[in-house]
């Protein structure tokens, strides 16, 4: 592993070293008992997956089935589903080197730091083994970031087996997106400040491109022409007052990438045009994203904001504002998962209806995107943290981290039509490809 020591940024370095005397430390005295004294939980009795109903070769004469892959971050493991019946396939395991990459850690202490910063800072006391994953679109690979071990690696659907890895820049990595082609992911490396482009069938960096500080969310357009992206600065820094949130959270920023001509051709700050549209008190730190289908109109959900934004790409301006209801008035900002009143957007096929995760209200929202009127759905699960359209585009899923649960929710009714059990802490959910015959691996 590389030496995350001289890679990491100097916030995260200073607040790693102080949170054994922090809050989400002192709740996980245990687990830094573990780390002091080589104290390995032990090893759960390894148990025979059922078999995997295989898929119709009749219904999918291309060998090919729709899936659904639900990363489980704080396990390591993603659960997979059948695209077409919500039906749960089987299981993944995101780590099959973790012992390998834990003795790394051992040999390290500066890496074993910032390893710890992580698990107390962004993780809420908990290891990050699986953020983000998708499937490549001959359904051979699944190509996964894991932030705790600070890289990407693309696993063997087949067997499990990691076929390649590669180490981004700095000490964590994050959210991806696949090209429309299936040929390349898009990675952010945290604090490398960076997002790499890597050919997903080798592994090799084919791009870079700098970002803001905390580089974040990553999304193509359908021609795969341009990378949309978004930093959103220092979350794990606990001034959440007005003056030091905009003084010592970094760089945020809104990028537009040219992948044919390898550079980024637009270069946004939102501050400025928060400023301009009379709404200077909100943070420009961009989370979760959604669009038009002919991309011209682009929703921002923003760090410590209860609702979205609405941004127009035409005129390069700040257009609305949708408040959406603060279920927790009276909980102070420094409470907010990294920063998040909200973490989850997503567009109905017919851009018509816009899906929104409450994370912090513990509500799930479908928005009309031309009136901004709302249905909340309450009581469905608890810290909703990713938002996505199926395939067909008439639903939204939605993770519900802290109860272990998926919801199907119809963008026509309003109304939850499936909910669906998964693993520990699941965040992201990405619609991909499986072969007929995968049977589970975990």
């Amino acid at each position: 592993m590389k030496q995350l020591l001289t890679k990491a940024t100097g916030p995260l370095l200073l607040f790693s070293i102080l949170t054994f005397t922090s809050a989400p430390a002192s709740a996980d005295f245990i687990g830094w008992l573990q780390w002091l004294f080589k104290i390995e939980p032990a090893a759960e009795e390894p148990v025979e997956p059922d078999p995997t109903e295989p898929g119709d070769p009749d219904q999918y004469p291309d060998g090919l089935r729709p899936a659904i892959f639900v990363g489980n971050n704080w396990d390591g493991t993603i659960d997979v589903i059948d695209g077409d019946t919500y039906e749960v396939l089987g299981r993944i395991n995101g780590i099959p080197d973790y012992q390998e990459r834990m003795e790394e850690l051992w040999a390290n202490p500066g890496d074993h730091i910032i390893f710890l910063g992580i698990r107390q800072l962004i993780g809420e006391g908990n290891d990050q083994f699986v953020d983000d994953m998708y499937s490549t679109n001959d359904g051979e690979l699944l190509i996964v970031s894991r932030p705790s071990f600070a890289d990407v690696v693309a696993l063997d659907l087949a067997t499990g087996d990691i076929v390649w890895r590669f180490e981004v820049d700095g000490a964590r990595s994050d959210h991806m997106a696949l090209s429309p082609d299936g040929s390349q992911v898009a990675v952010s490396a945290s604090t490398g400040n960076v997002v790499h482009l890597l050919n997903v069938y080798t592994g090799e960096e084919e791009a870079k491109f700098p970002t803001g500080n905390s580089p974040h969310e990553n999304l193509y357009s359908d021609d795969g022409k341009f990378l949309y992206h978004s930093s959103i600065g220092y979350v794990f820094m606990p001034f959440d007052g007005k003056l030091l949130r905009d003084t010592t959270r970094g760089e945020r920023k809104f990028l537009v990438y040219d992948t044919e001509l390898g550079k980024i051709v637009k270069d946004f700050d939102i501050k400025t045009k928060l400023e301009e549209a009379g709404l200077g008190h909100l943070s420009p730190a961009i989370r979760p994203m959604a669009h038009t289908s002919d991309y011209r109109f682009f929703y921002f959900q923003l760090s410590f904001l209860h609702g979205l934004i609405e941004f127009d790409m035409e005129t390069e301006k700040v257009t609305r504002l949708a408040e959406l209801p603060n279920l927790i008035p009276h909980t102070p900002q420094i409470a907010y998962v990294n920063d998040s009143a909200h973490h989850g957007l997503a567009m109905s096929a017919d851009d018509t209806k816009l899906c929104v995760a409450g994370t912090m209200s513990d509500y799930a929202a479908i928005v009309d995107r031309e009136t901004f009127e709302y249905t909340i759905l309450e009581d469905l699960g608890e810290k909703p943290y990713w938002a996505v359209s199926d395939r067909s585009g008439k639903n939204c899923l939605i993770s519900w981290s802290a109860t272990d649960q998926v919801s199907v929710i119809s963008y026509e009714t309003g109304e939850e039509i499936k909910r669906i059990d998964v693993g520990n802490h699941p965040q992201r959910v990405r619609e991909g490809m499986l072969k007929i015959d995968w049977t589970s691996l975990y």
